[in-house]
């Protein structure tokens, strides 16, 4: 039996961001499992980095998990530049590495899921980036298990 298999390791906190919040879920130590964290509500650019150094210091976090914008043709928009600089400045405060997931299809899945939840539409806005966040980590561990390479 291969007991480095159920070792554990570095937590990876996986973000959606947006203009006006980012949605954030976290790994568990094996692996395994997207938990959703609090929506962080943005401030400004420096608070923002500061609660998420705090946030990535707090759970150990090894590595981000940055959802990556692209059109549905796979293009990069402005939305996809703007994600890149705020990761590059993330991961200079941090030094925490960095991977960009695709998340195209990330935000409809978590709506479709809220709405047939039977939720307020008051209420899904607000749960909107969380779940999407927790849907992107879970496609890359569940691809992860699968056996790709980190």
């Amino acid at each position: 039996m291969d007991f480095q298999a159920n070792s554990p390791k570095p937590r990876i906190l996986a973000l959606d961001l947006g203009k006006r919040r980012i949605g954030l879920a976290l790994s568990d130590t094996l692996r395994i499992t997207a938990q959703a964290l609090p929506t962080l509500q943005r401030t400004n650019i420096r608070e923002d980095l500061a609660a998420l150094a705090q946030l990535i210091e707090e759970h150990k976090v090894g590595m981000l998990l940055m959802g990556y914008p692209l059109h549905m043709t796979g293009r990069e928009g402005r939305q996809a530049e703007y994600t890149r600089e705020f990761a590059e400045r993330l991961t200079a405060r941090t030094g925490v590495p960095l991977r960009y997931w695709d998340e195209r299809l990330t935000t409809v899945e978590a709506e479709r899921v809220l709405k047939e939840s039977g939720i307020s539409i008051a209420k899904r806005a607000r749960a909107v980036d969380q779940l999407s966040a927790q849907i992107l980590l879970a496609s890359f561990l569940d691809m992860q298990a699968g056996g790709a390479p980190l």
